[in-house]
């Protein structure tokens, strides 16, 4: 599907834009859909895209967004599209209590960049707040966003780390997200609450992700990183319907869904894409190694279809968005660490 975007406003409709499976499966949804962590890079647009579905589907209930809207204009944005922000600390177990019942939860908080030195806040933030979370809606569908870095490297001749590829943390983040999703499985056992472990790498959209990261470099006529030379990535709004589909998935112990686009992705040969679109030739620096971190999404692909943006047009997108000057999140992906120190 190409991406004719030129504005913001166009971007924000496209990521939030639900498809016809999602309005089916959030018409099925018996009360308030509760996200979670919503503040951050995919929280407001995968909150709006619920908003809508419900919209769509005629749904008298409620969107609820929970975060701590640290910049006010996020909470602001949701409110003008009918979302109902709610400011809560989600490390507060008294402000976790005192938050609504809800029918659905989306569970995106947490923590990565700046664990190298606040190790212990991650920590809390990604493995005992879920334990908070988790105990507060007991049978509660819920969709638990985690992440493929709990995997180990595998061959880059290898489709991926498939959901039966034993975790394999590297690092301190890493392991926390085992943690969180550890904490959200005994829970689940214990409450009989349905839960999605829904495994992400990487989202992407024109602001921020692996494609912004690299078009940024060409343009700068910086080295590109080749030592974690293959990637997945998958556009954010075929992510968020992924997250609202899940929900229909979800059961006890927890269902685990790698999520991401369906192909392995070289880093060189995606730079050389978008260097095409740029006008400018990128500069490569190391060698690519025989392992990265990679996930096989064929799963999710047999059960929900194919995304659908490809990787052609996204590209395409990407390269038009920076070399036109339209803003970006400022958040660098880190793809290209091997250490696991973020």
């Amino acid at each position: 599907m190409p991406l004719n975007i030129e504005t913001i406003t166009q971007l924000e409709e496209q990521l939030s834009r639900p498809s016809a499976e999602v309005i089916e499966e959030v018409a099925k949804i018996d009360g308030d859909i509760l996200v979670l962590g919503a503040g951050g890079k995919m929280g407001p647009s995968l909150a709006r895209m619920a908003r809508r579905a419900l919209d769509e589907a005629g749904s008298p209930h409620r969107v609820l967004a929970v975060s701590r809207f640290s910049d006010p204009r996020t909470r602001k944005e949701l409110e003008s599209n009918a979302v109902e922000a709610v400011a809560c600390d989600l490390l507060d177990a008294s402000a976790v209590a005192a938050l609504p019942q809800a029918a659905a939860i989306l569970f995106l908080a947490g923590t990565k960049f700046g664990t190298t030195d606040a190790a212990a806040r991650t920590w809390a933030m990604n493995a005992y707040m879920p334990g908070l979370v988790a105990a507060r809606w007991p049978g509660v569908p819920t969709v638990v966003f985690s992440s493929g870095n709990i995997y180990p490297f595998v061959s880059v001749e290898s489709a991926g780390a498939t959901e039966d590829t034993p975790p394999a943390p590297i690092g301190d983040y890493a392991w926390s997200v085992l943690a969180r999703e550890r904490v959200f499985e005994h829970f689940s056992i214990q409450n009989q609450t349905p839960t999605t472990l829904y495994r992400l790498n990487y989202a992407t959209e024109l602001r921020y992700g692996v494609l912004v990261d690299l078009s940024q470099k060409i343009l700068a006529d910086k080295g590109i990183d080749l030592s974690m030379g293959h990637v997945n990535v998958i556009w954010q709004g075929d992510a968020n319907a992924l997250a609202l589909r899940c929900l229909s998935i979800a059961q006890t112990p927890p269902r685990i869904l790698n999520v991401t686009g369906p192909y392995r992705l070289s880093i060189r040969a995606l730079a050389l894409r978008l260097g095409s679109h740029l006008g400018r030739d990128p500069i490569f620096v190391g060698t690519e190694q025989e392992h990265a971190l990679l996930s096989d999404s064929s799963l999710a692909s047999q059960l929900f279809g194919m995304p659908e943006v490809g990787i052609e047009d996204l590209c395409e997108a990407v390269a038009r968005w920076v070399l036109a000057g339209g803003p970006t999140h400022d958040k660098p992906t880190h793809y290209e660490i091997r250490d696991g120190s973020f």
